[in-house]
């Protein structure tokens, strides 16, 4: 709606994750370094935290974008699966053809075949599962017998895992400590720093074709506060700045745009400072007439 208006190629703060507007911050390049460091130690797993809308999705795809021909990759967005139907989903993932889906032995050996095949042909198997906190125990203990599979030199089936930081709790727990054990590249990430955020933004507009700042600095360190730094969190109230900006015909987005983007948007008050003051004002004021009036009319009885 507002692209024409700021000449724009396309929206710079959608929130699907694009690698190709990916601001590389320093975090992001470290997570983007353990995780390639990881796959190319031929271990078993490799883990990616961090809390929701930090980014995680969108460092995984740079890395996976990233990867030579020589890699099969499933990547599975749903792991709130049982044994078996984790086992079929796999499978699918990786496209390999099986007559009884619902039988367990037939789908572990169908998987074992393909990865042993596959690296006779030279290529290597990814699997990569986002969303890996919501997996039960059982699941997680089913991944790491798939990784037994392996030659002198290399495990036949690399795994990574994506999940908020439930996943690093669940991994805690004694009877997970064999898979923990396998992890080979761990990273946390973290939320952006303010200085980020400001880079993050203009990063964005820069990205998508913008020829000039589009934030000034008040507006992008209220949306550094009430993002607290998470990137989702910034491309929306990024957006909706940007479209109060439109609306109101400005070329550009100042502290008040941003305010009321967060009231908006988090339901913030920051976006209503007007009328709170307004109001206290108000009761100011109710208090000094009563006030007066209290004086007044004890000085009028006591005379």
């Amino acid at each position: 709606m507002y692209l024409e208006y700021f000449q724009l190629k396309q929206e710079p703060f959608n929130i699907a994750p694009n690698p190709n507007l990916m601001y590389p911050s320093s975090r992001h390049k470290e997570a983007i370094g353990y995780l390639r460091y990881g796959l190319r130690g031929n271990g078993g797993f490799v883990m990616l935290t961090g809390e929701v809308g930090t980014g995680k999705t969108m460092v995984s795809r740079a890395v996976l974008g990233d990867l030579p021909d020589s890699f099969n990759v499933a990547y599975i967005l749903n792991p709130t699966l049982n044994n078996i139907q984790l086992l079929q989903t796999v499978c699918d993932s990786f496209e390999i053809l099986i007559t009884d889906k619902n039988d367990h032995k037939a789908l572990s050996d169908a998987l074992q075949n393909f990865l042993i095949e596959q690296d006779k042909l030279g290529q290597s198997s990814l699997l990569v599962i986002d969303e890996a906190q919501h997996l039960s125990a059982e699941a997680l203990e089913q991944l790491r017998l798939f990784t037994n599979l392996e030659t002198n030199d290399k495990k036949l089936l690399q795994i990574i895992l994506i999940g908020q930081p439930e996943l690093q709790e669940k991994l805690n727990t004694r009877e997970l400590r064999q898979l923990a054990q396998r992890i080979t590249a761990r990273y946390h990430l973290l939320p952006l720093t303010k200085d980020e955020t400001f880079e993050y933004i203009n990063h964005r507009v820069i990205a998508v074709g913008g020829n000039r700042p589009l934030f000034d600095k008040k507006a992008m360190t209220t949306i550094f506060q009430q993002a607290k730094g998470t990137p989702r969190l910034i491309n929306l109230l990024a957006d909706r700045a940007l479209m109060g900006a439109y609306a109101q015909g400005r070329s550009f987005v100042d502290n008040k745009m941003a305010k009321q983007a967060a009231y908006e948007v988090l339901g913030s008050n920051l976006g209503s400072d007007v009328s709170h003051k307004t109001l206290k004002v108000a009761v100011l004021s109710i208090i000094a007439v009563t006030a007066l009036i209290t004086v007044i009319t004890r000085n009028f009885f006591t005379q």
